[in-house]
């Protein structure tokens, strides 16, 4: 059976992409959890001594996005099924993968909490969610939706299910489309699964809590303690 290694929930959104891609589209998995927080244990399974990774046998695969395209050799699912749209699922899905950089650093991933912002947002911060309202908006207007390319579930989607989960704890202001289709995902019971798995964890690492110190003014800590 295929392995994922994955870290925290609460806090990684990279892990969640993979977890989530296999959980709604059936794909069987066993899930391996390692805290954030040692490095050395990362760097026992892991050649780049980060998350997630895919086991099958003796092969191993890193990287997210490496992981969806070994999955997609198996599981044609993975993509949408229209070149048109798969291709647009790729490039958006690719964008995600690789930029977002002030979304990252500023809203980092804390599914438990809810913050708030002072204002003004910084600019960066305000440019990412606004690029990422007018990507959902085009990929739901072109496919027809409900998801972003189209009536299936895809890898794009599961990139996408951690900004989902950043939205609510952050609460940016987004067009009524994007948020509906935002809404949906945090609606899809395997990421209610993660969201409650995510909201029992104990463990803390530092680096992230202070991450998100630093985004705002806490409003609410629905983790367990």
């Amino acid at each position: 059976m295929l392995e994922l290694l994955i870290a925290n929930k609460n806090y990684s959104s990279w892990s969640l992409r993979p977890w989530l891609l296999m959980r709604e589209l059936g794909i069987a998995f066993r899930e391996e959890q390692h805290p954030f927080g040692d490095a050395a244990a990362f760097r026992a399974f892991s050649p780049s001594g980060k998350v997630p990774c895919l086991r099958d046998g003796e092969l191993l695969i890193w990287d997210s996005l490496a992981i969806t395209e070994y999955l997609a050799e198996q599981e044609p699912r993975v993509w949408p099924a229209d070149a048109r749209s798969r291709a647009w699922a790729r490039s958006a899905t690719a964008e995600m993968h690789a930029g977002f950089g002030s979304l990252r650093t500023l809203n980092t991933m804390n599914c438990g909490l809810r913050v708030a912002i002072a204002e003004p947002w910084p600019p960066a911060l305000l440019r990412d969610w606004q690029r990422l309202d007018a990507l959902w908006c085009e990929g739901l207007a072109r496919f027809g939706g409900p998801f972003v390319a189209g009536a299936a579930f895809s890898a794009a989607d599961a990139f996408f299910a951690p900004v989902a989960l950043r939205a609510q704890t952050y609460g940016p202001k987004l067009s009524a489309p994007a948020q509906a289709y935002l809404q949906r995902l945090l609606d899809l019971p395997s990421l209610q699964d993660w969201y409650r798995a995510a909201l029992a964890e104990t463990w803390r690492d530092a680096e992230h809590e202070e991450e998100a110190r630093s985004a705002g003014t806490w409003l609410q800590d629905l983790r367990q303690r």
